[in-house]
């Protein structure tokens, strides 16, 4: 197979986008989050040749706004949803063993025992833990990876998690799971890894039509229109995927997240687990984060309507997520401690399910009345087998020539790691922008600021350095020009 480097950036965007209409390609995907790029490196790694494109920039959407957790499943087991359980324990295995070691880590997760947690809760929880546990050695995870779950007292508790209550507290089971660093990060990372082999990435390409065999597009930079050719097109776009597919019913699902500075949990090593009031299988979940700070999430909500280009958090899901957390702690968190906060979108198919919350995570392959093949619904862990499930029926649709899925045992690129050390407390450095934008295609300070860093998390923190990043961002756009 031809090597390809694995940048992006406004060159190489500028070559291949004068090239995306001379020659059909075997397989064009619309959607630039987890699930477009995965399938853009599925089908790359087999040989056909790709083009993506994005109408704005990578990881844009839903994806940049999970939890940032790479989950064995364990709220899939408290309804009873165990496909989607063991599919997930199997996929993370894969990405934390072979496919992405160097993006995740193991994260401590404590369900407190604490009077705000009914026993009835606790027992649920453990179960759940130790049945979670089950799972992890049937797909093989060794310990190394993710250590067993564990019943630990109060005094490690605390130490775990300072801010907790100590009156009443009794301990808790300690469990672990994986923890990206970055979503963003991710989602970046897989398509680096695609363009390295040899497929086209194109951000701020808008598809404005799907047929079976291409798209008509827009470059949104300049308003032109190109007709992409391809044997196989695949709608990975998510909670807009109804806007090119009108039979499709996608039932949008608010996923809302708050940050907090980490000192004012006591900078806690393990996130908490707190079970929603009267529930055995929703959780409210405080996550340690790089850059001192702690994510709050998540809610599940109904978002019906025009689907907004970033959706906002409402002032009712801050005040659930305060309420909740604030049931086991020493000192509750205010609401003028909350720096920032996020919501993204699930893109779920429509059940007729009176709750989103009762609507099933597994994902959605299927070919349109069009002709072409739609892929939504699933979760960020479980991107890689819905990117291999879309890839195949495009292979066995459009009778191309290629073999199995091989993203099961393909690592990422980890070219970026030597210079992407962190940004301490907010502060973007020249190398930081430098990378992001000759090698991750990062073409405006928003790129950089909101899905590169994730600076933009705190829009203090974004503010503050807005001017600094755009001079810099602009002084490297016009070398690469």
């Amino acid at each position: 197979m031809t090597s390809h480097s694995p940048d992006l950036n406004v060159a190489r965007r500028a070559a291949e986008l004068r090239r995306a209409g001379d020659e059909p390609v075997d397989v064009l995907v619309i959607g630039g989050g987890i699930t477009g790029v995965g399938v853009a490196l599925d089908a790359a790694a087999r040989g056909l040749s790709v083009t993506l494109l994005e109408a704005e920039d990578l990881a844009f959407g839903t994806s940049r706004f999970s939890s940032k957790l790479v989950h064995g499943g364990l709220r899939y087991l408290a309804t009873g949803d165990l496909a989607t359980a063991k599919e997930s324990a199997v996929e993370r295995h894969l990405l934390m063993t072979r496919i992405a070691p160097h993006l995740i880590r193991p994260l401590g997760q404590l369900l407190p025992f604490a009077p705000g947690v009914t026993a009835r809760q606790r027992a649920a929880g453990s179960l759940g833990m130790a049945m979670g546990d089950v799972l992890r050695v049937r797909a093989r995870t060794p310990r190394r990876f993710l250590p067993p779950p564990r019943l630990v007292s109060a005094r490690t508790a605390q130490r775990l998690v300072p801010a907790l209550g100590h009156a009443g507290l009794r301990g808790g089971m300690l469990s672990y799971d994986g923890q990206l660093a970055d979503d963003a990060h991710l989602v970046v990372t897989v398509a680096r890894t695609a363009a390295g082999r040899g497929a086209r990435i194109l951000t701020r390409v808008r598809a404005l039509e799907l047929r079976a065999d291409g798209a008509t597009a827009e470059d949104v930079l300049t308003g032109e229109r190109l007709d992409v050719r391809a044997r196989a097109v695949v709608n990975a776009t998510g909670v807009w995927a109804g806007s090119l597919d009108e039979s499709i019913t996608v039932r949008p699902s608010r996923g809302t997240h708050i940050v907090l500075d980490a000192a004012d949990l006591g900078d806690p090593s393990a996130a908490l687990t707190i079970p929603h009031e009267g529930s055995i299988s929703r959780y409210v979940f405080a996550l340690p984060q790089q850059h001192g700070r702690v994510i709050v999430g998540l809610t599940d909500e109904d978002s019906p309507g025009p689907v907004p280009r970033v959706p906002v958090a409402t002032e009712g899901d801050i005040a659930f997520l305060l309420t909740n957390l604030n049931r086991v702690l020493s000192a509750p968190i205010t609401r003028d401690q909350v720096r920032g906060s996020f919501a993204g979108l699930r893109p779920l198919v429509d059940t007729g399910a009176t709750s989103t919350a009762d609507i099933s995570r597994r994902h959605l392959v299927a070919v349109s009345e069009k002709g072409f093949i739609n892929v939504l619904g699933g979760k960020l862990t479980t991107y890689r087998r819905m990117a291999e499930d879309a890839v195949d029926l495009a292979v066995d649709t459009a009778g191309l020539d290629a073999g199995p899925s091989s993203t099961a045992s393909l690592r990422l690129t980890d070219t970026a790691v030597a210079v992407r050390p962190g940004v301490e407390r907010g502060q973007v450095t020249r190398a930081h922008i430098d990378f992001a934008v000759r090698s991750e295609g990062a073409m405006t300070a928003d790129d950089v600021l909101d899905r590169r860093t994730r600076v933009g998390l705190v829009d203090a923190d974004r503010e503050r350095q807005r001017a600094h990043v755009e001079s810099v961002v602009a002084e490297i756009l016009s070398e690469l020009s």
